[in-house]
């Protein structure tokens, strides 16, 4: 059992406001229950630092390129526990990459996965979820606008803490207002306990929803890989090499399939808990666990679940406006940090590949399998198939091919 100093403590409370916001943001995007993702972010974290030797200072939140594939699998009529199932099988291609990395070395990987393959896809990963965004703030706007309004202030104009927790901010004000608005109704809080266990929903396995959500881990492993290299950077370690990125690989991927298990959304690095060490330069890991035993004991509060769920649908929106354009913000930063040279054709290739097969909902038929008698489309969609053909690309065309002169 560890012991901490009570300056620990402290800063891993920290470190559980910074995840809070976009943790619960997710499953209530999705319809999972924010308590079990709450459990699961926290569980999750505990694991990888288990499996990685507890060398490696991240928290697992929930991922949000999950979200538009577990949207659509509702939409189609699959359950809780037949997305859960989905989720858990991404953990398992987690564990598949982490063998292939074993067998490759990192080293290689680097070169799969350049910042002109990554970066694209990052941006698909936000542009995609951009009409969820907008679906739910037209529900909304007056709170939308006034949560996004917050947000941006707090990003822009405040300092320390808060400035690196818009989303908490936003999500508070625009709350806030919609109470004094008489948009919440706070019964469901009130009759909530303080005390009790989260609706987990254990996972079963349909070959549909599986095939419709488990290719997205071929996508957040890149996201997994530049979040390892910026949380080395930051920490000044580079952990490809110790612990190894097979073993952080195989890390989100048994927090991923835990998740899926108990019914709680995919789990990923946390770039936001990385901007709260880069701030505080304090690289404990064991202050990462810390705050993963506060997401715990968040989780089994009903009455904090019960508060979640009566944030309106606008209040949902506004931020979510903000969230999702900052992550193809971050695509473009992984671009441009890497300075990609587009005067070469190659790389504007790519780029373009990624973005319209990404955007564009492209889809290949990969034919059908029968399963109890039913039959199963098989299909490479959105997200995978785009960051496929770009790894292939990238990898089939020559390092620069020549321009011709004005």
């Amino acid at each position: 059992m560890e012991r901490h100093a009570p300056n620990q403590w402290i800063l891993g409370l920290q470190h559980t406001v910074a995840m809070f916001g976009a943790t619960v943001l997710v499953p209530l995007l999705t319809g999972l229950d924010p308590s079990v993702a709450l459990v699961s972010a926290g569980a999750g974290t505990l694991l990888f630092h288990l499996i990685t030797g507890g060398r490696v200072p991240v928290f697992l939140g929930s991922s949000f390129a999950f979200i538009a594939p577990m949207v659509a699998a509702g939409k189609a009529g699959f359950s809780v526990a037949a997305i859960g199932g989905g989720i858990a099988a991404a953990g398992l291609i987690y564990g598949l990459m982490a063998l292939l990395v074993m067998a490759i070395g990192s080293e290689r990987v680097r070169r799969v996965f350049p910042p002109v393959v990554t970066g694209p896809v990052i941006v698909v990963i936000g542009l995609t979820l951009a009409p969820v965004a907008i679906d739910m703030a037209t529900k909304g706007w007056l709170l939308a606008i006034v949560t996004l309004a917050a947000a941006i202030v707090a990003a822009v104009f405040f300092h320390g803490l808060f400035k690196m927790l818009p989303i908490l901010v936003g999500v508070t004000v625009g709350y806030v207002v919609a109470l004094f608005s008489g948009a919440v109704d706070l019964t469901p809080v009130r009759e909530a306990a303080w005390i009790g266990l989260p609706a987990f929903t254990w996972a079963r396995f349909e070959l549909g929803a599986v095939f419709l959500i488990a290719p997205v881990a071929f996508v957040t492993v890149m996201e997994h890989i530049g979040d390892i290299l910026t949380n080395g950077r930051v920490v000044g370690q580079d952990f490809f090499k110790k612990p190894g990125l097979h073993r952080t690989l195989l890390g989100d991927g048994a927090a991923t399939a835990l998740a899926g298990l108990i019914g709680g959304p995919a789990n990923t690095t946390y770039s936001e808990n990385t901007g709260v060490l880069a701030v505080t330069k304090v690289y404990d890991p064991a202050i990462l666990r810390i705050a993963a035993v506060f997401a715990i004991l968040l989780g089994f509060s009903p009455k904090l679940a019960a508060l979640l769920q009566t944030l309106p649908v606008g209040v949902l929106g506004g931020i979510s406006i903000l969230l999702f354009g900052m992550i193809a913000s971050v695509g473009i930063r992984t671009l441009a940090e890497a300075q990609i040279d587009f005067t070469h054709s190659r790389n504007m290739i790519v780029v373009a590949l990624i973005l319209v097969l990404g955007l564009g909902g492209a889809v290949a038929d990969l034919g059908t399998i029968t399963v109890a008698g039913a039959e199963v489309p098989l299909q490479a969609s959105g997200m995978a198939l785009a960051a496929l053909v770009g790894v292939v690309v990238n990898l089939l065309l020559p390092p620069e091919i020549d321009e011709p002169e004005a």
